[in-house]
């Protein structure tokens, strides 16, 4: 859910607002984040939610070897490890940039690459009027909903997000809880949809 690639200064603000809704949702951290927020990381852990690999030093992921992207990945792995003592399974490439060399390394890794479907904008600066009204407009079964920690609206957009989204029915789930296993194709936009036999 939210991608942590600066500052720690809302981190905390964050946990308390999902811990009020019970919602646990999925931090995508970066490497270099890691090695300067352990005590952050450690709080997000220890609330339940899940941490999961942004790569270590958010390259461009399209422009590496497969050896680079493994190397990347398998740095910040171990960083994430260390504190959680949980390895990490999903991979949000950095820039939302990806080509069929990235997908297909990060799958040998035994790790699933995520990109999302609804993106919140925080990072431009919209107040949090307009990033409520822009993510629960977009929001459909199944949705992942892109935010940044560290985003100078978010923690206010937060509770009238999930306080909208739990009205019109909605529960919220960590990403890992929403990848389907077993058989599975993919459709035109990169959604999981069952194999259904018939």
């Amino acid at each position: 859910m939210v991608p942590s690639a600066w500052g720690n200064e809302d981190t905390q603000q964050l946990i308390d607002i999902l811990g009020k809704y019970n919602v646990k949702a999925t931090f995508f951290v970066v490497g270099d984040w890691v090695d300067r927020y352990p005590e952050s990381v450690k709080a997000l852990s220890k609330a339940g939610h899940e941490i999961m690999n942004h790569s270590n030093t958010h390259a461009h992921f399209n422009a590496l070897t497969s050896n680079q992207i493994m190397q990347d990945i398998n740095t910040c792995n171990q960083k994430i490890e260390a504190i959680t003592g949980v390895h990490p399974t999903l991979f949000r490439p950095p820039y939302g940039e990806y080509n069929d060399l990235v997908v297909s390394t990060v799958r040998s890794m035994g790790m699933e690459p995520i990109q999302w479907d609804v993106d919140s904008l925080d990072w431009k600066n919209l107040t949090a009027l307009e990033i409520s009204k822009r993510v629960t407009s977009r929001v459909q079964p199944g949705s992942i909903i892109l935010f940044h920690n560290a985003a100078k609206n978010t923690p206010e957009a937060l509770p009238s997000i999930i306080e909208t989204l739990l009205k019109e029915g909605y529960s919220f789930e960590p990403i890992s809880q929403l990848i389907l296993s077993g058989s599975y194709v993919m459709d035109h936009s990169g959604k999981q949809c069952p194999v259904t036999t018939p």
